[in-house]
């Protein structure tokens, strides 16, 4: 005896069809709820300098260019394979210190506080390209050596960020945040974080190593930032 079931082809397909559906519905509606967050990261910045075209050749020899290394985490940023001596008062010095990349229109050393009393030199604390006025050092590399008048700083920490990101905190380019950082048995708030917004950037503050000793920022549980004066930290 030949039985036909209840369910003929057209009906079956219809039925998957409002499963998939109602599937992809919660999908939507689940994905809809999650509101978007930013992945904030925060990074130490070693010891570093940055050279012009003139200062590469004069230190590396004539025609040089500087040898991409690692990428940074800013698109088009790396870490050169050159590195060069720093010679503070006194010849007090500090070995194969990395440069970074692209040349820029200025050279500048950046340090932090520690590095700067073990040079014996009083390098004030300047956003990035704010040398006027700031003291100097002697650069070495294999192929000479590079007096500078100026351009040794200590870096502000700062917030790189895209225009949404900065949108997401309420923030400017230009505006300070303050930066908290979760570490067992070690909570630390940095304040004055210049927020540097630009259309390409990543999300990433930077910090010196002394700050990041400071508040143990390998073993932290938690980063947040939010704008300066504000009550409430965002972040992740």
């Amino acid at each position: 005896m030949t039985t036909t079931s209840s369910f003929d082809r057209s009906q079956v397909e219809a039925l998957v069809r409002q499963i998939i559906r109602r599937a992809s519905g919660r999908s939507g509606a689940s994905e809809a709820s999650q509101p978007w967050t930013p992945d904030l990261r925060v990074s130490i910045s070693a010891r570093h300098v940055h050279l012009t075209d003139e200062h590469v050749e004069q230190l590396f020899g004539k025609g040089h260019k500087l040898t991409a290394g690692k990428p940074l985490y800013q698109d088009g940023f790396y870490a050169a394979a050159e590195t060069v001596m720093i010679v503070g008062p006194r010849r007090r010095m500090l070995p194969e210190v990395r440069v970074l990349g692209p040349t820029r229109p200025h050279s500048q050393v950046e340090l932090a506080l520690t590095d700067a009393i073990s040079l014996g030199i009083d390098a004030p604390v300047r956003h990035s390209g704010d040398i006027n006025g700031t003291p100097g050092c002697v650069l070495v590399g294999p192929a000479g050596a590079v007096e500078l008048k100026q351009g040794v700083i200590r870096a502000a920490r700062h917030v790189h960020m895209n225009f949404d990101e900065a949108a997401y905190y309420g923030v400017q380019n230009g505006d300070l945040m303050t930066l908290k950082v979760v570490s067992p048995m070690c909570s630390i708030s940095f304040d004055d974080l210049l927020v540097r917004a630009d259309a390409k950037a990543k999300l990433e503050v930077h910090i010196d190593t002394d700050e990041g000793n400071a508040c143990l920022l390998d073993a932290a549980t938690e980063v947040t930032i939010k704008k300066q004066g504000d009550c409430k930290c965002k972040g992740h």
